[in-house]
């Protein structure tokens, strides 16, 4: 009788357990359908001038309607913030140095890296000077944000999973998501410096003009114009630090995506085009993550002749409410980073009889201190003291003191003049506008309905006076090579149209050669092997082609800088090599058999023609790298030369004496030692060279940035692992988490051909059917049509 009571008593024991489980599933699923945004119904809004609808297509996709721009910037807020608010919460907390509140102690040292810009404050500032419509238009967006917000049933799940309440938008919030954008395309500037200077530091003049080029052979730029200079002289030696690092590196370099620049855009003129409209392509590569950071949208509105506005393309949740990149009907357009050279380092030199002062190049000054007080989840503020000089706040790296001058700290680096690209006409009007536009330095690609296009940069530009590769090296406060002083007057600013070639292409390559190259300046271009394929591709494609043939270009995986690397590997793997190295001889193997010219997922080829690149990089630059790393931990050699595989190539073939490392007989058998690091990297990891193909490296990880706060629920909030074809220096860029965050290609005023393809959904709620819509066809490579296609929800706000 006791057993079986005992039993009894066990089983309902368990009974009640799995009742509880049962109870707080069914409640996080409750709680989880109460967040996800309204796609149907009706809701009366105060202030609004007449109704205004969203109808979301099968994507989750909205065509926005009304009859005033200001409703609709309402509009846009409201789905924003009912889709995307946690992103957008991130994005401000990014910008502001705000990250800790949520996330505690661990994010403390990257919110005081940017509590050094003050961000927050220089908004403030900002506001007070925007237009009175520029603001009105901003306070309808920023009321649609937090009404959408309130109209929730529930608070974005995020907040539940980190402990804390979401907090209401406000303008200021808005332009830090312009200045977080700043922080991703421009953060590397610094730590790239860094690295040159200490380079200049530690090698002689002769060796620092072999590593630092300022040009290659495969640059091919907007002007056509080819490189002057013959290639530098090899010295005779190579510097003290030249070689291996004294420790292996528990990964091969090659491992990751370590060379991870990118965005391509481009446009085929009206006389290459088989309608004689301009075709124009953009494919921006960002680190990837879900939600994506472009949301989809298309708006309609009055044109004030008469007619209807249409605008598509893409916005960015939380920034004021414009297309970034798209068409509005006459003009279409795209950007890729300039990397122009936007950030100085000026060293401060300091007086013990100065007591507290430092000299910076307009001489002695005291520099002020403002005191930020970080929210910390789970403790007491913490308290950062900022010191600012006349040209930029201070930062210390290897026991010296810079200070920061840096265009996103211009009172002028911001403003809303991109709102006026949806009112362009013609490429001469887009790219007047480009050059007042105050966002990050952009590659501006432009082309509209008659069939012209053209180029400019978009963005704030500072104004120097010291040569380009001068101004890449930290600067002495001295003052003998001058750091910008203001910005770049718009009528200064360079632009290419309707070359005669009838096509424009750029990836964050060199732009020009000649004239106007000196007021871009240099900030770390790519190495140029992809802008060149790029624009062999598009000519490849013949002297007429549609949109759905122009797109292809960017999907080019060939891999035609990478072959060269395979040859050389394969000249070094000779027959005495392979004497008594049965995984050398596997590895010969693979590259000739398992190679089809291209960065396919199924290579062996490919994978390990690019890792035996990259042990040639360690073992030549490996003790750089280890120094590099404590001046800063962005600082590396390959950030500081991107012509890097040139010079190692240069190497390869000259073989010279001086340039070998200690403890290498020959230059065949430093080839042979980075084959055999590959091999080894590869069995530390558990595989065979067999199961080493590129899909296997080349794995998405795209998922919810919650998932690194909640681990256990990655498995909902991540994409597929999907093996993606392409790499970086081709067209079709593609890491695990970096790649093209979205493709477009459209010709303006037919937008209905348009073509479009983005990582992850619409929507950052994994319980939305939107959550990764589109996703398996931008893996697969493909496209969806650019505009929203039928409606199958409608929601109405009216007055």
């Amino acid at each position: 009788m006791r057993k079986r009571g005992w039993k009894t008593w066990t089983m309902r024991g368990l009974a009640a357990l799995l009742a509880l489980v049962l109870l707080a599933l069914a409640g996080a699923w409750l709680y989880l359908r109460a967040s996800l945004a309204q796609l149907d119904g009706e809701r009366r809004v105060a202030g609004l001038k007449a109704e205004v609808r969203v109808e979301r297509d099968a994507d989750g996709v909205p065509l926005i309607s009304g009859a005033d721009r200001g409703d609709l910037a309402y509009a846009t807020g409201f789905v924003h913030a009912q889709e995307r608010f946690f992103q957008m919460d991130l994005l401000r907390r990014t910008a502001a140095g705000e990250l800790a509140e949520l996330f505690g102690p661990r994010a403390l040292p990257l919110d005081q890296s940017r509590r050094l810009h003050r961000f927050r404050a220089r908004a403030d500032a900002l506001l007070a000077r925007l237009s009175a419509s520029e603001r009105a238009l901003l306070a309808r967006y920023v009321a649609g944000v937090n009404e959408g917000l309130n109209a929730l049933r529930a608070q974005p799940f995020e907040y539940a999973l980190v402990g804390a309440q979401p907090r209401a938008w406000s303008a200021q919030d808005s332009l830090l998501v312009m200045w977080a954008m700043y922080i991703d395309l421009q953060d590397s500037q610094a730590p790239r410096e860094l690295a040159r200077g200490w380079m200049r530091e530690n090698s002689d003049a002769a060796q620092l003009a072999f590593l630092l080029p300022d040009a290659s052979p495969l640059d091919a730029t907007l002007d056509g114009v080819a490189a002057s200079a013959p290639p530098p002289p090899l010295p005779p030696r190579a510097p003290r630090w030249w070689g291996a690092a004294s420790q292996t590196p528990v990964r091969l370099a090659g491992a990751d995506f370590t060379d991870a620049v990118g965005s391509n855009n481009y446009a085929v003129a009206g006389s290459r085009s088989s309608t004689g409209a301009a075709i124009v392509a953009d494919d921006m590569h960002l680190g990837l993550q879900l939600p994506n950071i472009w949301f989809r949208l298309a708006l309609r509105f009055p044109d004030g002749a008469g007619g209807q506005r249409r605008l598509v393309g893409v916005t960015l949740p939380g920034a004021p409410p414009s297309l970034i990149v798209g068409s509005n009907g006459k003009v279409a357009w795209g950007f890729t980073n300039s990397y122009a050279d936007l950030l100085d380092l000026v060293e401060l030199d300091t007086d013990p009889a100065r007591r507290g002062q430092v000299r910076t190049p307009a001489g002695w000054e005291t520099p002020r201190e403002h005191l930020e007080l970080i929210a910390v989840k789970g403790q007491e503020p913490a308290r950062f003291v900022v010191r600012e000089t006349s040209i930029g706040p201070i930062r210390e790296a290897g026991g010296r003191q810079y200070a920061v001058h840096w265009v996103a700290h211009h009172p002028e680096a911001l403003n809303l003049n991109h709102l006026r690209l949806e009112s362009a006409a013609s490429v001469d009007e887009a790219l007047a506008i480009a050059a007042i536009d105050g966002i990050p330095a952009q590659n501006f690609v432009a082309g509209d309905a008659a069939g012209n296009i053209g180029w400019t940069i978009a963005g704030v530009l500072p104004r120097r006076a010291t040569p380009a590769p001068v101004a890449t090296f930290p600067l002495a406060a001295s003052g003998d090579a001058p750091t910008w002083d203001g910005l770049l007057p718009a009528a200064d600013y360079p632009r290419i149209v309707n070359p005669k070639d009838g096509q424009i292409t750029t990836a964050n390559n060199r732009q020009l050669m000649g004239e106007g190259a000196e007021r871009i300046g240099d900030g770390g271009f790519d190495l140029g092997a992809r802008n060149r394929q790029l624009g062999e591709a598009l000519r490849a494609l013949g002297p007429k082609m549609d949109v759905r043939q122009a797109a292809t270009a960017a999907l080019d995986d060939r891999a035609l800088f990478m072959a060269e690397w395979r040859r050389r590997a394969l000249a070094a793997l000779d027959a005495s090599a392979l004497s008594g190295h049965p995984q050398r001889a596997e590895f010969r193997r693979l590259l000739e058999t398992s190679w089809d010219g291209r960065a396919s997922v199924g290579s062996h080829g490919y994978r390990l023609a690019r890792d035996y690149m990259w042990a040639l990089h360690e073992l030549l630059f490996g003790q750089a790298n280890a120094a590099l790393k404590e001046l800063d931990p962005q600082a590396s050699a390959a950030a500081a030369a991107r012509h890097w595989p040139l010079i190692i190539a240069r190497l390869l073939d000259e073989q010279p004496p001086g340039w070998l490392p200690a403890g290498q007989p020959s230059w065949q058998a430093l080839q042979l030692a980075a084959v055999d690091r590959v091999i080894a990297a590869i069995a530390k990891e558990g595989k065979t060279l067999q199961e080493a193909t590129w899909g296997e490296r080349n794995t998405a990880n795209v998922a919810h940035p919650i998932s690194m706060a909640a681990p256990a629920l990655r498995p909902f909030l991540a994409a597929p692992s999907d093996r993606l074809p392409g790499d970086s220096h081709m067209p079709r860029v593609a890491g695990p988490k970096f790649g093209q965050s979205q493709r477009m290609t459209v010709s303006p005023g037919r937008e209905e051909e348009g073509l479009y393809a983005m990582p992850g959904g619409q929507s950052g709620h994994p319980l939305s059917p939107y959550f990764l819509a589109g996703h398996a066809t931008w893996a697969e490579g493909g496209a969806t049509p650019l505009l929203p296609g039928p409606a199958r929800h409608t929601l109405r706000f009216v007055p």
